[in-house]
């Protein structure tokens, strides 16, 4: 596996780890930051400016689609990174807080998208750390 697919997989991996720890232990604080964000065109283009970036840099530099599931779940990571920046830039703001309150269920579903969070950062951190033990 290439030393940026480690890499990748470390710094993403540790990131949903503690994205996801905040999200269990700050739930109220959470679904009111994701309901504000949703109501309020300056912060969803603000983040999308933020967030597009981040996506293009992982699409240039990672865009592998072999070698098994760690590099292909990074480069889907690097693409859905991308996606949702754009997301957030160009929805019209009448439809935004339908498509992040009531399509994507963020509140309802909250523990589920925190497990989800959790999981996906302890396969990429704890699988890029045995990699990278093992070299």
């Amino acid at each position: 596996m290439s030393s940026r697919t480690t890499f990748l997989s470390r710094l993403i991996g540790l990131y949903c780890l503690l994205i996801s720890l905040a999200m269990f232990a700050h739930k109220q604080t959470m679904v009111a930051a994701v309901t504000a964000l949703a109501h309020d065109p300056l912060q969803l283009y603000m983040v999308g400016a933020i967030v597009t970036p981040i996506g293009l840099a992982m699409v240039l530099g990672h865009n592998v689609w072999s070698g098994g599931a760690r590099p292909v779940l990074v480069t889907l990571i690097g693409w859905g990174t991308l996606i949702k920046g754009l997301i957030y830039l160009f929805i019209p703001q009448t439809a935004a807080p339908a498509f992040f309150l009531g399509g994507l269920q963020y509140a309802p579903l909250f523990y589920l998208y925190a497990t989800v969070t959790l999981l996906l950062g302890l396969y990429l951190s704890i699988g890029a750390g045995r990699e990278h033990g093992a070299s």
